[in-house]
């Protein structure tokens, strides 16, 4: 049975991933948790079987750009594709009662935490590296990229968050000349077969809901076209720590953290976070209202006599 409130939760986390690329699972199955009471497990399987659904798009239309590493995703996917599955099977090795529900809270809560560490540290990595589209090409690792799908498609097989934000920083460590374009494409694909594997999973062994799964899409979909509309106008000083906060907190109350430690913790954050917003805003405004070099034609050059 369809749930308007889930869609329109859904509407919410399709924009933020459409305008941000990033947030999908671990936005919405925490929100399927704490907001709608949700079963941890049926908000893993049902949330990521949604996922299967909706990365094609956006990994289809980088893979006709040419913007994405094929054998990166070879190697990616080897890993990624028999532990995502293997991720479900270890759920169902705890059973299917209370214990089962709880460590599927706890490991949720870690995996955001992560998500977080990661989103911290992703500019970091990424700073100084706007010059490298014109590096020589990428020379795959084999080995270290087959363990970081080894270990993506685990946590995502468990949690259903990490196939985007986990990969992307883990990949950045790996491969910290990458372009940043191709690191997103490459991210977005590898996605595909992983999210697939842990769908099919969960579907098998999971505990996934038709109706909440087609509740999130009914949203999430026409969320995700709208926020791709406007990704070109969202600022990332704006977004990113507004994420950091939100899942922050999801993952600090999923892991059972006082609601007046959280409280405490997200209200801090929130105020740190519009304080960097603005000083980002005035030293963005500052760099527009910067006047542009004055270029020189050749033929007004004047050689001293």
């Amino acid at each position: 049975m369809l749930d308007l409130t889930v869609a329109l939760a859904g509407l919410l986390v399709g924009f933020v991933v459409g305008l941000t690329g990033m947030g999908g699972g671990a936005l919405m199955t925490p929100l399927l948790v704490l907001l709608f009471g949700v079963e941890p497990l049926t908000a893993v399987s049902s949330d990521i079987v949604a996922s299967m659904v909706m990365k094609p798009v956006g990994g289809a239309v980088h893979w006709s750009r040419g913007t994405v590493h094929r054998g990166l995703v070879l190697w990616l996917m080897l890993g990624s594709v028999p532990s995502a599955f293997l991720g479900v099977l270890l759920l169902r090795s705890f059973g299917n009662g209370a214990g089962l529900q709880s460590l599927v809270k706890e490991a949720l809560g870690v995996a955001l935490l992560v998500v977080v560490t990661g989103l911290v540290l992703r500019p970091l990595l990424q700073r100084g590296r706007a010059k490298n589209d014109s590096v020589a090409p990428l020379e795959v690792r084999p080995l270290p990229t087959l363990l970081i799908g080894v270990l993506g498609g685990l946590v995502v097989g468990v949690t259903s968050v990490g196939s985007g934000s986990l990969m992307s920083i883990m990949l950045l460590l790996l491969y910290p000349r990458m372009r940043l374009k191709e690191l997103v494409g490459t991210d977005l694909v590898q996605a595909i077969p992983l999210v697939a594997s842990a769908a099919c999973g969960h579907l098998l062994f999971g505990d996934f809901k038709l109706g909440l799964t087609a509740s999130i899409l009914i949203g999430s979909i026409p969320g995700v076209f709208v926020g791709a509309h406007f990704s070109s106008r969202a600022p990332d000083y704006v977004i990113r720590p507004a994420l950091v906060v939100v899942l922050l907190a999801s993952g600090l109350k999923l892991l059972g953290v006082s609601t007046t430690i959280v409280s405490v913790v997200g209200g801090t954050l929130t105020l740190a976070a519009v304080v960097y917003a603005v000083l980002q805003a005035q030293r963005s405004a500052q760099e527009r209202a910067r006047p542009e070099p004055l270029l020189i034609p050749v033929g007004d050059q004047h050689s001293p006599h």
